[in-house]
């Protein structure tokens, strides 16, 4: 048994260390968050910031919805449009 196989341990301690590594990573970028909200306070144009914010999210947020809830038209609705166009405009 090599040394790095010994120090590995059972799966419950690979199970602990890996849960220790993520929580390290995630309260590193909590901080990385923290001090970069904190520099964002100190802007003298903080509330255009956070209205430009706003006004970007609000449209993500139109986009996304306008994807996944919007229905093409009836296949059969638009060539009842074109048909109608046409009669309208004398094409026959």
């Amino acid at each position: 048994m090599t040394r790095e196989e010994a120090r590995r341990g059972g799966p419950e301690e690979q199970a602990v260390l890996l849960v220790a590594g993520l929580a390290d990573l995630a309260v590193s970028t909590v901080f990385s968050a923290v001090g970069t909200v904190r520099g964002l306070l100190g802007r003298s144009d903080t509330a255009e910031l956070a209205a430009q914010a706003e006004h970007d999210l609000m449209a993500r947020g139109r986009l996304t919805l306008d994807r996944y809830t919007a229905t093409p038209p009836a296949y059969l609705e638009q060539l009842a449009r074109v048909a109608v166009e046409r009669r309208a405009g004398g094409d026959d």
